[in-house]
C-alpha cells in the first residue's frame, strides 16, 4: 500500500518510537479499560459518516467494550456546539472545523482528531440552466466534456451576472468547512473572486465577492437548487448524485480531480473529553480504524453491504442506488456520463485514516487565505497550530494495539509523521509545500498573503 500525501517507509513501531522520544505519545495511550463505555456520538447525513455506522453494526465498538448512540445532527454548528458542550462525546467532523475552533473563528474551543473519516467524497454541482450557459466554454473530446472541469468556463457566466447587477449565489455546508474551502479553490483557480472575511466585524465572506457563498445544510442542497435559490453547491455524497438522479444538477468537478487524496472530515473530541478518557479514546480510535479497514478491505468487496447499511434512515437514509453511483468507484455527471472514480470514497487505502500534519496546514492556509485569519502568521505558527489539534500518536498508538491483537497489519499503516517538502495533485498545479505555508499563499493571484488584511471592507496591505 502506497501513501501519496505525506508518509514514507518506516515501520509502524518505529514511528511510534519517534513519537514517544518528542514527548506526543506518552504512557496515557497504553491499553486499558475504557473510563466511559456509554457514549454518544454525532453525525451529518452524509456517506463519509460511514466508518460510524460500520463500527456500530459491525460490533467494532462492542469489542472494545463500548456502547455508542449514533445520533443525526441538524448542521454542522449543531454539532461543534454539542461537543462542546458535552451533549455529544464526539462527532463527525469537517476536517478544517477544529482547527477554526482553535483560532476562534467562529466557537473557540480547543478539540482534537486523531482520525480521518477519509479521502475525497465531494463534488460541486451547478444547475441546468447555468450548465447550459457554461457548456459552450467547456473542451470537448468525442462529444463528451474534458475532465477536470476548470472554473474559467464558469467565469464568463459570473461575470455576465455581474454585468447585470445580479448576484451569484452559491452553497457551502458551513464557513469553517472543507466545502467552503474546496469550493473557494476552484472558483478562484478559474479567476472568480469567492470574497473574503474579516471577523469579528464581517463574518459573511463575501467581501469583494463575484460569487456570493453562503451556508446550507447537506440534505437540503438539492431542494434549495431546485428552487433558484442558489446556481450551484459543494457538499459531500448523496447529495451531488441526489441531484442528477432527480435531473436537476450537473456534477462538474468531484474534490478527487479538485486535490487528489483530500481530507474530507475527522472525528472531533475536546482536549478534556480525550485528557479525561484516555482508555475511551484509544479504545474509539481502534474501532473507527477496523471499520475504515473493513469499508476498503479487498477492492471494496464489502461497499454493497456498507450502501445498504447507510440506506438506512437513522444514518443517511438516501435510496440505495442514489448511494450506489458514487461509492462503487464510479461517479456520474451530465445524465449519463458515468465515469470510473475508484478512489472518490477512501476510508483506508493511501492512509486516508490518518490525521495528518500536512493536511491540517492546507487547511490552515485557506482560512489564511480567505481572512478567516485575518493577520500574518509566521510559517512555524502552522505546524505548531496543526501538532495542536491533530493528534497522529493516538491514531499510531491504537494502530500498534490492532496490530499485535491481529486485527491489523503493520505495513498497511503510515508509519512517518514527516511532510513530504511538495505535492502537486492540486487542479492549478500550484504546488504545496506545508514547510513553507507563506511560500505558497504568496503564488496565488487571488487570496491574502504577505502582511494583507481585510479592512473597511477592503484588501489592505
Amino acid at each position: 500500500m502506497t501513501y501519496r500525501t505525506t508518509f514514507a517507509p518506516k515501520s509502524l513501531i518505529a514511528a511510534l518510537a519517534t513519537l514517544i522520544a518528542a514527548g506526543l505519545a506518552g504512557s496515557a495511550w497504553a491499553a486499558g479499560k475504557p473510563e466511559k463505555e456509554d457514549l454518544k456520538f454525532g453525525f451529518i447525513k452524509l456517506t463519509d459518516m460511514a466508518p460510524l455506522a460500520v463500527a456500530a453494526e459491525k460490533g467494532f465498538f462492542e469489542d472494545e467494550g463500548l456502547f455508542v448512540q449514533l445520533e443525526a445532527q441538524a448542521n454542522w454548528k449543531v454539532v461543534m456546539d454539542r461537543v462542546v458542550n458535552g451533549e455529544l462525546d464526539g462527532s463527525h467532523m469537517l476536517a478544517p472545523a477544529p482547527l477554526a475552533a482553535s483560532i476562534g473563528f467562529g466557537t473557540k474551543a480547543d478539540i482534537v482528531t486523531a482520525f480521518s473519516m477519509g479521502f475525497n467524497g465531494n463534488a460541486i454541482t451547478i444547475s441546468n440552466d447555468i450548465w447550459k450557459q457554461m457548456k459552450p466554454n467547456v473542451p470537448m473530446d468525442g462529444g463528451k466534456p474534458v475532465h477536470p472541469i476548470k472554473a474559467d468556463a464558469l467565469k464568463p457566466v459570473v461575470d455576465k451576472y455581474k454585468t447585470e447587477g445580479k448576484p451569484f449565489n452559491m452553497a457551502m455546508t458551513f464557513p469553517a468547512g472543507s466545502h467552503n474551502l474546496k469550493l473557494r479553490y476552484w472558483l478562484a483557480a478559474g479567476g472568480i473572486n469567492p470574497g473574503y472575511y474579516a471577523p469579528p466585524q464581517d463574518i459573511s465572506g463575501q467581501v469583494n465577492a463575484d460569487a456570493l457563498l453562503s451556508v446550507t445544510p447537506p440534505p437540503q442542497m438539492p431542494a434549495t437548487l431546485e428552487s433558484g435559490t442558489i446556481f450551484g453547491y459543494c457538499v459531500g455524497e448523496p447529495w451531488n448524485q441526489q441531484a442528477v438522479f432527480k435531473g436537476i444538477g450537473v456534477p462538474v468537478i468531484t474534490d478527487e480531480e479538485l486535490w487528489k487524496d483530500t481530507p474530507e472530515k475527522v472525528f472531533g473530541v475536546t482536549k478534556a473529553w480525550a485528557d479525561k478518557y484516555p482508555n475511551t479514546y484509544l479504545a474509539v480510535t481502534k474501532a473507527l480504524i477496523r471499520a475504515s479497514i473493513w469499508l476498503d478491505a479487498e477492492n471494496n468487496k464489502n461497499r454493497k453491504e456498507a450502501i445498504e447499511m447507510l440506506s438506512q434512515k437513522q444514518y443517511v437514509g438516501a435510496d440505495v442506488e442514489v448511494l450506489a453511483a458514487s461509492m462503487n468507484g464510479s461517479f456520474e455527471y451530465e445524465k449519463g456520463d458515468k465515469r470510473s472514480l475508484p478512489d472518490f470514497n477512501t476510508f483506508f487505502r493511501h492512509g486516508a485514516s490518518y490525521p495528518s500534519y500536512g493536511s491540517a496546514v492546507w487547511y490552515l492556509t485557506q482560512l489564511r487565505r480567505w481572512g478567516m485569519i485575518n493577520e500574518a502568521k509566521p510559517d512555524n505558527w502552522y505546524l505548531e497550530t496543526a501538532k495542536n489539534v491533530y493528534r497522529p500518536d493516538i491514531y499510531l498508538a491504537a494502530a500498534k494495539e490492532l496490530v499485535a491483537e491481529g486485527k491489523a497489519k503493520a505495513e498497511d499503516f503510515p508509519a512517518d509523521t514527516a511532510i513530504k517538502p511538495s505535492q502537486n495533485f492540486f487542479i492549478d498545479k500550484v504546488p504545496f509545500d506545508a514547510n513553507k505555508p507563506n511560500d505558497y499563499l504568496a503564488k496565488f493571484a487571488i487570496g491574502l498573503k504577505g502582511k494583507q488584511t481585510v479592512s473597511g471592507g477592503k484588501v489592505v496591505d
